[in-house]
């Protein structure tokens, strides 16, 4: 399975640099990993439209549905057992998503109740990714 991160801005404070890096890595031994970083713009719609391609679009939205680790890891698992072979994972700017966006995804992803910075939610999004790849394969990262 192929994970592409498609984030509105990048990560400006050093924790959150230090933590995309290494769960990127980590995640990397999973999956493919790939990120395209766009400019914060007023509607960056089109723009992430273009880069997730043909890809099972899951942006994280306040208004999606809240997984545990555990069914995390079994959605990533069905979406790879439907035949997609990429999910686009999008983090959107300050002002989130367009309605448009949120119409053409797959699957809206709620991490949590609470708003995060958009730093600490990159950070947060690649851990809880790890973690869920590391119950699909049945290792002992998640107790």
């Amino acid at each position: 399975m192929r994970f592409h991160f498609i984030t509105v801005g990048e990560p400006k404070l050093e924790y959150a640099k230090q933590g995309w890096d290494e769960y990127h890595q980590r995640l990397s031994r999973y999956h493919k990993v790939k990120t395209t970083r766009l400019k914060d713009k007023a509607d960056p719609t089109q723009e992430v439209l273009k880069a997730a391609g043909n890809a099972y679009l899951m942006p994280l939205d306040p208004r999606g549905k809240h997984l545990t680790s555990e069914e995390l890891s079994a959605h990533i698992d069905q979406v790879g057992l439907s035949g997609h072979g990429e999910i686009a994972f999008v983090i959107g700017g300050p002002d989130g998503h367009s309605d448009e966006l949120r119409k053409q995804a797959h699957f809206l992803w709620s991490m949590s109740k609470l708003t995060f910075p958009h730093d600490l939610a990159m950070v947060v999004m690649l851990e809880a990714l790890y973690r869920a790849s590391t119950i699909s394969k049945g290792e002992p990262y998640h107790r």
